[in-house]
């Protein structure tokens, strides 16, 4: 199968790309950049030893996409494309709107006109809002209290009632929990620009001595050692469940939101402790407020995973933490390569991408050294197999 990935080059999507690629499907990746980077995906192609087509636009142009989807030959799209941070989405809702609505909106319509109708959409397990039970099932209330979570129930919403009016489209909504880890190779991992916004990158970069200590927000909560319970899943466990999510809806038209989580929580200090004995070191730490809007504990019930998929958590705490320091610890996580300075110059998150040609091709070779990417013009020169 060629499946169409956008945000293919950030954290979860290129996780899920070497997950694809190992299991023999075609991938043509999408991706703006706006907080990714082109080394990613060579070095997924060094994992995978394969090539990777990869379409540098934006899905706030429909004709960019519009002109991907036409010339890949895709029969399903997996949309890890969007912003993610909370906090910023409450100082800036208007480009959480653009970037996540407004682009899948018309990452649906291109869908639509070329005839595509298998979609797997990153969700969130935001959509919960504050839990009135646990362990959440997918049947939960839906609500949510920010822009980012907002965007995320809106776009589930829009996915159900393509669902209704169209019985040809397969839709699946995976709400994603807590990602952490790394690949173990040590090769990809999650590399945030700027200041983290998830626990475990972090802890990793406090381990790695680039911040001075971990804050706390809140010691008082109704957890077993005051501080808030979440459920952490291995990244490579999350892409595992975008390929078992595609091999369903072939079987299963329709639309089902489906929780990938390990149905385990774990607390903040929890996380301190695991990473601890995963590089060798005391980590520093200062109790602070609580933050408003965090709620005491969230985790899944996957028992859905389990029954649709056949998926289940096959990576512990343990893994996530020792995967996420060898990633850490074994490169230098902010240095930019020429060539990706090359593609990233003049990217922003907000507005379309720079450039006089956004419609553009990176052909990533798939020999075992990596090698720089390079930046071909979609009408010249396109990866092979896009002739």
């Amino acid at each position: 199968m060629k499946i169409l990935i956008t945000g293919g080059a950030g954290y979860i999507g290129s996780h899920t790309c070497v997950e694809l690629l190992n299991a023999g499907h075609d991938l043509v990746v999408f991706d703006n950049f706006c907080n990714s980077r082109a080394e990613t995906l060579e070095r997924v192609s060094r994992i995978t030893a394969k090539p990777i087509a990869l379409v540098r636009g934006d899905l706030r142009d429909k004709t960019d996409i519009l002109q991907a989807l036409r010339h890949s030959g895709a029969t399903a799209v997996i949309h890890c494309a969007g912003l993610k941070a909370v906090g910023e989405s409450e100082q800036n809702p208007l480009a959480y709107y653009s970037n996540n609505v407004t682009g899948t909106i018309h990452l649906l319509e291109a869908m639509d006109e070329c005839s595509i109708k298998t979609l797997v959409f990153s969700s969130s397990a935001t959509v919960y809002g504050n839990p009135t039970k646990l362990p959440l099932t997918e049947d939960h209330p839906l609500s949510t209290n920010n822009p980012y979570g907002q965007t995320k129930l809106v776009i589930e919403d829009l996915l159900r009632y393509m669902s209704r009016s169209d019985a040809q489209w397969r839709i699946a909504i995976l709400r994603y929990f807590n990602p952490a880890g790394a690949h173990r190779s040590g090769l990809i991992g999650e590399d945030p620009q700027g200041m983290p916004n998830n626990l475990m990158p972090y802890i990793a970069q406090v381990a790695v001595g680039k911040r001075t200590h971990i804050n706390i927000w809140g010691n008082d909560y109704n957890t077993p050692d005051g501080t808030g319970v979440r459920d952490y899943i291995h990244v490579v466990d999350l892409a595992r469940g975008h390929l078992l999510a595609l091999d369903y809806l072939n079987k299963q038209p329709g639309c089902e939101a489906i929780n990938l989580g390990t149905g385990v929580g774990y607390s903040v200090l929890d996380m301190v402790g695991a990473f601890e004995q995963a590089c060798g070191k005391e980590l520093p730490y200062r109790m602070a407020p609580r933050r408003d809007g965090d709620v005491a504990a969230c985790y899944a019930n996957p028992a859905k995973a389990a029954e649709l998929l056949g998926w289940h958590a096959k990576h512990g705490l343990r893994a996530m933490c020792v995967d996420a320091w060898r990633w850490q610890n074994g490169r230098d996580p902010f240095a930019r390569s020429a060539a990706d300075g090359a593609i990233r110059q003049g990217d922003h998150s907000v507005g379309p991408s720079p450039g006089p040609s956004l419609f553009s091709s990176v052909c990533v070779d798939a020999s075992p050294r990596v090698l720089p990417s390079q930046v071909l013009s979609a009408r010249e020169n396109l990866a092979p197999g896009w002739k």
